[in-house]
């Protein structure tokens, strides 16, 4: 399950520690002339190491394409990339590779697998993001070409910087916005543009909770109140008056801005004290040094959008 998408799809690969992260992105349509200062500036929008609250490991983050290319132009057939990882520091988790960190995949992951990759978190870190990144700038730039738009920003977050004194992280929300985007995408039960989008969300480490237009606050409301009235407006279409479904009727778009919003619980590397325990079952106490972002809200924005720019393009091609 290291692949999202119907028809539009990524296949993702690599460590937190390993020699490179990168992915496979198939089903792209051919013709389509990259823009690989776009892709270049999106990658630095989720870099680390530019500010006091985010992981200080120094990534140069250079695009390595293998396949899929000519000239700058997409051949439609698989597009293949990599990034290597050129500041690993797998001393860093040395002392507490045999313990399991509160809120971490380590315990997990050793469950299924019956091992784990301790440095860095191997296949759980947020590193393993970057190729989700790379595709989306690719899938903004297919939108692109039908004035479709994505955009998202930070509606909510903790106070960083006094949880950086105190050795603490915190969380936040982050909302996304996908305008001009046409009415009838999405398909029907399993495969709902709110389904898909929840999916690719959730896909994210990190992130707790997703909701779509007004969410949960529908759960208080009144059906007078929560009801999106049917309006034909100044260019003679059919709309509606409010827009508290966000954008999304019946699991299929309506023409509206799809609204949506993921949360996105505290990291939990911390530098207090916690108890915990470790692989021979014995109780120990941990405090988590290193490299690590006291909040992942702000290189997480360009996350949501690039999954949203998938998800987007995957159900248009659907709907052809």
């Amino acid at each position: 399950m290291n692949t999202i998408g119907h028809i539009f799809r990524l296949t993702t690969f690599g460590e937190s520690n390993g020699a490179a992260i990168g992915g496979v992105i198939d089903g792209c349509p051919s013709l389509l002339k990259l823009d690989f200062d776009f892709i270049d500036n999106e990658l630095c929008r989720r870099k680390t190491a530019q500010s006091a609250i985010a992981s200080q490991r120094l990534e140069l983050d250079r695009i390595e394409w293998l396949s899929g290319l000519l000239d700058g132009l997409t051949l439609g057939t698989p597009i293949a990339f990599m990034v290597r990882n050129e500041d690993c520091k797998p001393e860093d988790y040395e002392a507490i590779k045999d313990v399991y960190r509160p809120s971490h995949a380590d315990f997990t992951y050793e469950q299924k697998y019956g091992l784990r990759d301790w440095c860095g978190g191997g296949r759980a870190s947020a590193r393993t993001t970057l190729p989700i990144v790379v595709a989306g700038a690719i899938a903004k730039q297919i939108l692109g070409e039908k004035d479709i738009r994505v955009s998202a920003q930070v509606t909510a977050m903790g106070d960083a910087e006094q949880a950086l004194i105190e050795g603490d992280t915190v969380g936040g929300i982050v909302e996304c916005r996908i305008v001009g985007i046409p009415a009838g995408l999405g398909e029907p039960m399993f495969g709902k543009l709110s389904a898909e989008l929840a999916h690719a969300m959730f896909s994210l480490p990190a992130v707790k909770g997703f909701e779509v237009g007004d969410g949960f606050a529908l759960a208080k409301m009144k059906g007078s109140e929560a009801n999106d009235t049917f309006i034909i407006n100044k260019d003679g279409k059919i709309t509606t008056a409010t827009n508290h479904s966000g954008g999304i009727q019946g699991g299929i778009t309506n023409g509206n801005d799809v609204v949506f919003r993921v949360a996105f619980k505290p990291i939990p590397s911390i530098a207090q004290l916690q108890q915990t325990v470790n692989r021979a079952g014995e109780t120990c106490e941990i405090s988590i040094q290193g490299r690590h972002d006291v909040c992942a809200l702000p290189r997480a924005v360009v996350l949501v959008e690039a999954l949203a720019a998938l998800v987007t393009v995957d159900m248009g091609m659907m709907k052809l």
